[in-house]
């Protein structure tokens, strides 16, 4: 029973691993397990950012629109908008 506990925190945040092409840092409203946070990421910059919430699925609410992403994703950041990939 443990280690279904242990297996299941494992998964209560979404990890993303971005590239943001823009100078600019943005900082964007997320919701994730029915929750609203915020998350900034850097400008100029390969990083890792990791949403704490209870799921391992998030939406990003962008100027350019929403984008759900799911843990281990990779995405790029050019112009102030998300890609996938």
């Amino acid at each position: 029973m443990f280690l279904f506990l242990f297996s299941g925190m494992a998964h209560s945040s979404v990890y993303i691993k971005y590239y943001n092409a823009d100078s600019k840092s943005y900082t964007w409203e997320v919701k994730i397990a029915g929750t609203m946070t915020k998350v900034e990421f850097g400008g100029n910059r390969t990083s890792t950012v990791t949403i704490q919430g209870g799921s391992s699925e998030c939406i990003i609410y962008t100027s350019c629109g929403e984008v759900k992403l799911s843990t281990d994703v990779k995405i790029t950041i050019k112009n102030g908008c998300i890609t996938i990939g």
